[in-house]
């Protein structure tokens, strides 16, 4: 592929922190809404904070730690990164259980290499790393390929199938376009050149299709015809799709339509929380209660300062060493 060299705008405060608290409501959100009823069951008895807050999952707590990594090193650096995302684990997050065993083999010293092969000796496919891909795309803004590449780098710690890195691309490509206003049809035209796969291809020509002739299907029909799962091919283009199709509605209606698309609510709300939190900015986001939404937001600040200093070619700065 012939090297992509794009002139961008620089994303506002607003979109950086659109982008990360948009996945964090999507996910917090989401989650009551998750599996079966045990499941439901358990988050209603550890799904808000003391204070009442509702709280985030795994999608948030990774994201965090991936643009922490980042922020410290100053690079996407693997070694780093895999040892943040083991140090955070717990349980109590909703971690898939694959994901989980991988992350304790980490800690107990294994290489993120070789513990991910002991849990997927053909790579996870599952939307791990797609959940948390939407934040690369403010750290490197102006080569579109630079994004892809690193993209490719921060999933493979965890998810190493073709198909689980490639979710993550389709995420991070979409940021990227969002967040320099692109239309729903060009940003999807670009996401199909860097996801091949046949199960993203087609689904990715289904939303294509009933983007350009303005149909609405309910959710009955994207869950059967995209996908509600917690794999990469049976989320992300969902996600994706949703989040197009909503960007000129409210986060709630949004929202609503993922509830009732069911399945893996809090991480396909999270991916479409995202996308429509770079596009519209935080802002424009619902002023609802939200577990360390101080943090988040400082967070997005702390990127967006180092990020209009060193645009695309981030720098370490002082920050908490795992």
């Amino acid at each position: 592929m012939e090297k992509v060299k794009l002139l961008t705008a620089v994303p506002t405060l607003d979109q950086y922190k659109g982008c990360l608290l948009g996945l964090a409501m999507g996910d917090a959100f989401g989650a009551p809404y998750e599996g079966g009823r045990l499941e439901r069951f358990l988050w209603r008895i550890i799904g808000r904070t003391r204070h009442g807050q509702p709280r985030w999952t795994d999608d948030t707590q990774m994201t965090l730690d991936l643009a922490e990594s980042i922020l410290y090193v100053g690079c996407l650096d693997q070694d780093d990164l895999a040892s943040r995302f083991a140090r955070s684990y717990h349980w109590s997050r909703g971690y898939g259980s694959g994901t989980a065993r991988v992350l304790k083999y980490i800690r107990k010293g294994r290489s993120w290499g070789v513990a991910s092969k002991m849990v997927h000796p053909k790579g996870s496919y599952g939307n791990g790393a797609a959940m948390r891909a939407s934040v690369l795309s403010l750290f490197f803004t102006d080569n579109l390929n630079e994004l892809v590449n690193e993209t490719r780098r921060a999933a493979e710690v965890t998810h190493g199938h073709r198909l689980g890195i490639e979710g993550a691309v389709l995420i991070a490509v979409a940021a990227h376009k969002l967040l320099n206003r692109c239309t729903p049809l060009e940003t999807v035209s670009t996401i199909e050149k860097y996801c091949p796969s046949e199960p993203f291809q087609r689904r990715l020509q289904l939303i294509k299709k009933a983007l350009m002739y303005g149909a609405m299907p309910s959710p009955k029909k994207v869950a059967r015809h995209l996908g509600n799962g917690m794999t990469a091919p049976t989320s992300c283009v969902s996600a994706l799709y949703i989040a197009l199709v909503h960007l000129h509605t409210s986060f709630d209606a949004m929202m609503e339509f993922i509830v009732a698309c069911e399945g893996d609510v809090d991480t396909i709300g999270a991916m479409a929380g995202t996308l429509w939190g770079v596009y519209n900015g935080a802002y424009a986001l619902p002023q609802k209660p939200l577990e360390a939404r101080d943090v988040i937001e400082a967070k997005a600040v702390q990127m967006a300062t180092v990020n209009s200093m060193h645009p695309s070619t981030p720098r370490p700065v002082q920050s908490e060493k795992p």
